[in-house]
């Protein structure tokens, strides 16, 4: 017997095709209507049902690539499952480049939303009755905030079997156990159930290639992984560096920042990172690290004060 059909946002989507459809968010005061972008792959034999989504905060454009080409590679008639794509969720936030909403509201602590809500809850709300209801896995694509770039990187409940070892799948040079956030997507959706692996590489505003090929690359072999795709012809290069724990290396001056610590360099306690200086010249203060550790993340930023955040060190 032929799969049934899926249902989405009113309609119902044959196995073995692909589908784009709108789901309604709100309407701008010209009267124009906002709506959030979504393709489902509904594959032909049956299968996982699983969701990837970027940019909840509209500067994070990496996300938007990677799902890009990884739909590209796609074929719903040897497709085994359910693939529901998302490259954009906070619209309003994408159109102007801004991490967050018209209300300044983070979306990305506004889940799991309330159909009556702020604008975030609202959609918030939509993408867990419409997205996340109806999934067993998603991937959550991000990259570094505020000028600052990330080394790729997936963060997880490593603690869970399951979710540890598709964050292995994924092959990122690092996957980190990252303590969920109240009001995360990550939170709202393992409170239905679901497994949830969350990307971080690259620059905000920015196609990173390395961000990118990455992403791409993870997403893939996840879903092969779940017997949604045929394997991947590229293994990871070496097996993810685990990491339990992670921290900022602070400014101590404020002044002109150069950094010589580069993603994916392991430093150890102590070790110097940088250098601040004043705009003769004149040395402030080195930046030294703070623990033994891998860098995953650093400001791009040349300009700091004291007290600003300037290398991340996972451990």
């Amino acid at each position: 017997m032929a799969r049934e059909s899926f249902a989405i946002g009113g309609v119902r989507i044959r196995a073995g095709t692909v589908r784009a459809l709108e789901l309604p968010i709100t309407r701008l005061v010209t009267g124009s209507d906002v709506t959030l972008p979504v393709r489902v792959v509904h594959g032909r034999e049956d299968g996982p049902t699983t969701w990837i989504n970027a940019a909840i905060h509209g500067d994070e454009v990496v996300g938007v690539e990677v799902v890009r080409q990884v739909m590209a590679g796609l074929d719903p008639k040897t497709f085994r499952g359910t693939l529901v794509a998302v490259p954009i969720v906070n619209v309003l936030g994408f159109m102007t480049g801004d991490r967050y909403l018209p209300d300044r509201r983070d979306l990305n602590r506004s889940f799991p939303g309330s159909a009556r809500g702020s604008l975030a809850g609202r959609i918030a709300h939509l993408f867990m009755r419409e997205i996340v209801s109806g999934c067993e896995v998603g991937i959550d694509l991000h990259t570094g905030s505020d000028r600052r770039s990330n080394l790729p990187q997936v963060r997880a409940d490593l603690d869970d079997e399951r979710t540890r070892e598709l964050a292995a799948v994924f092959g990122a040079p690092v996957m980190l156990h990252a303590k969920i956030r109240d009001g995360s997507l990550r939170h709202a959706a393992r409170e239905h159930g679901a497994k949830v692996l969350l990307y971080e590489a690259g620059e905000p505003l920015r196609f990173d290639d390395y961000a990118v090929d990455a992403g791409v690359v993870g997403v893939r072999r996840v879903l092969a992984a779940l017997g949604m795709t045929e394997p991947v012809d590229e293994p990871p290069v070496e097996p993810s560096l685990e990491c339990r724990s992670s921290g900022w290396v602070r400014a101590r001056r404020t002044g002109i920042l150069h950094l010589d610590a580069h993603l994916g360099q392991k430093v150890s306690d102590g070790e110097r990172l940088g250098t601040l200086f004043d705009s003769f010249g004149k040395t402030l203060r080195a930046v030294y690290a703070n623990r033994d550790g891998i860098v995953i993340g650093r400001t791009e930023a040349p300009l700091v004060n004291s007290g600003d955040a300037v290398v991340h060190i996972a451990n």
